[in-house]
C-alpha cells in the first residue's frame, strides 16, 4: 500500500511515539491509519490492545488487528500472532495455528519465529513432539542444532 506523504508522516509520529512509551499519542496517530489498511499501524495497534498500553487491554481488539497486520504478510505481525496462539494469549491456544503463522513468519526470514518452531517440535508444545523437525528449524535458524539441549533426550 503506497502512502500519502501525510499517512506517512502520521505513520512515522505514531511509530516514534509508540518506541517513546507515549502509547496514548501513539494510538491516536495510529489507529486511523490502521483502520485504513495500514499493517505496521495495525501491528503497533495490536500489541496496545494486547497489553493494555495506552488503553484499557481488549484482547478481541489485539487479535482483529494483529491478525489484520499478519494476512497483510506483516512478518512481525505473523510472528506475533503464531505466539498468542502458542500462549493462549487473547485467543484459546491452538498449536495448529500458532504453527500457521510462524512458518509464515519463519519463510519471510525471522530467526525468531524459526527458533519457535524448533523449540515447539523439541518440547512438544502444541505440536506433537519431532526431534527432526525440531532440528531442520534450528538449522533453518542458524543454530547448530547438536548444541542444542532441547534435542537430546
Amino acid at each position: 500500500m503506497r502512502l500519502s506523504d501525510e499517512d506517512q508522516q502520521g505513520l512515522e509520529r505514531g511509530v516514534a511515539a509508540f518506541e517513546d512509551n507515549r502509547f496514548a499519542q501513539a494510538m491516536r496517530s495510529l489507529h486511523p491509519l490502521a483502520e485504513a489498511g495500514v499493517a505496521d499501524a495495525q501491528y503497533r495497534v495490536a500489541i496496545m490492545y494486547q497489553n493494555g498500553l495506552g488503553v484499557a487491554r481488549q484482547p478481541e481488539q489485539a487479535v482483529r488487528w494483529m491478525r489484520a497486520a499478519a494476512e497483510d504478510r506483516n512478518a512481525m505481525a505473523e510472528y506475533a500472532l503464531g505466539f498468542m496462539y502458542l500462549q493462549g494469549d487473547c485467543v484459546e491456544p491452538d498449536g495448529a495455528q500458532a504453527v500457521h503463522w510462524l512458518e509464515r513468519a519463519a519463510g519471510q526470514g525471522l530467526s525468531g519465529a524459526k527458533t519457535t518452531l524448533a523449540l515447539m517440535y523439541a518440547q512438544g508444545r502444541g505440536v506433537e513432539r519431532d526431534p527432526e523437525a525440531a532440528r531442520r528449524w534450528y538449522v533453518a535458524a542458524g543454530f547448530d542444532p547438536d548444541r542444542m539441549a532441547a534435542l537430546k533426550g
